[in-house]
């Protein structure tokens, strides 16, 4: 039926232009995001048969998630769909990003309490007709953080992929706004069994799964991919069912100038993208989910490990060149990056 099939929340995204902070701006920018919704997008981008499942209530900011799913090629027809009771004691969520410039980091704000995919529970979806001829499952950490029926619906999932010999893959994405180092832990201890591939950087590893890598710094930051590979390797000896672990390598040198890399490991080898130097951001969100993205497109595809990695390098950094979480370049545009040629205006 599917390619891929993803599980998580979409916010309606309002961001203010020209660099401005929220409280200036006379205007907003209205886009779409969310971990597993950028996902499902990027995959259909690469044509890929792509869906999205979620719960949404039905009012004006539904339907503009819906809208934007569907102009991307994403299979909408999963939604569960919730009556809007004229108040908002349920409701879609909304998230609000300042992008920063020079010394200036961009910064993001969360207005996502109460939203419909907090009450979602076992039984909402029918996953067993959702995964009949499906070939790929993707969900993130941030999902089960929501709720604890959200975790519960994230575990049925799972374990439904499993049962139908559906690969899935896993975003670790820690985010302490929404849970515990000790809460992710012990919850995503359940989920790990029915994962194939393992997608998370050296935080999301130490808080997550409890893997410390040697020699990472207090902040994360200049990722170094010696120490990413230790954590690695103890994933897959940890989990011997997993197959490969990605991640991705960001050195924020300022607000508008980063560094990118990507890595994989097979079980066996290492392997590591091009590095992307003094990459110019026009929007750092999304990138790690565009790599999620560029990643599962290759591996089924049967690329080999270094192909893959190299394109899921190219495709992620190219997403940082867009405003927007989406990802809107093409298949050609992510191969030449990845070869390294010259960004010379094509005429």
């Amino acid at each position: 039926m599917y390619d891929i099939v993803t599980f998580g929340e979409a916010m309606v995204r309002l961001s203010s232009p020209e660099y401005r902070r929220l409280e200036n701006a006379d205007r907003m920018d209205v886009q779409v995001g969310g971990g597993e919704y950028n996902v499902a997008v990027g995959c259909a981008h690469l044509g890929l048969k792509s869906a999205w499942v979620s719960r949404l209530v039905d009012n004006w900011t539904g339907w503009v998630i819906r809208n934007k799913g569907r102009g991307h090629g994403v299979d909408m027809s999963n939604v569960v769909w919730v009556k809007f009771d004229g108040v908002g004691l349920e409701r879609n969520g909304f998230y609000h990003l300042e992008n920063g410039v020079g010394p200036r980091p961009s910064s993001v704000t969360y207005d996502r309490g109460h939203t419909a995919i907090m009450n979602i529970k076992p039984g909402m979806v029918d996953w067993k007709s959702i995964f009949e001829e499906t070939k790929w499952f993707h969900v993130s950490g941030i999902t089960p953080a929501l709720s604890k029926g959200a975790a519960e619906a994230t575990l049925e999932a799972l374990t439904a992929a499993y049962e139908a010999g559906v690969r899935a893959s896993y975003d670790l994405n820690f985010r302490s706004k929404l849970w515990s180092a000790d809460e992710a832990q012990k919850t995503t201890a359940q989920f790990m069994p029915l994962v194939k591939v393992l997608i998370g950087n050296e935080e999301d590893f130490e808080k997550v799964l409890g893997l410390k890598a040697e020699g990472a710094k207090a902040d994360y930051s200049a990722l170094d991919p010696e120490s990413y590979k230790g954590v690695a390797r103890k994933a897959v000896s940890q989990y011997p069912n997993v197959t490969h672990v990605g991640t991705t390598l960001r050195v924020a040198k300022t607000g508008l100038l980063n560094d990118w890399r990507t890595l994989l490991f097979d079980g066996t080898e290492f392997y590591l993208s091009r590095i992307y130097e003094n990459l110019e951001i026009v929007d750092r969100v999304g990138g790690g989910d565009n790599f999620s993205a560029g990643l599962v497109s290759s591996l089924l595809e049967g690329k080999s490990p270094q192909d893959a990695v190299d394109f899921a390098g190219g495709y992620s950094a190219l997403a940082h060149t867009f405003p927007g979480d989406v990802n809107w370049a093409t298949r050609s545009e992510a191969e030449s990056a990845m070869r390294g040629e010259a960004a010379r205006i094509k005429r």
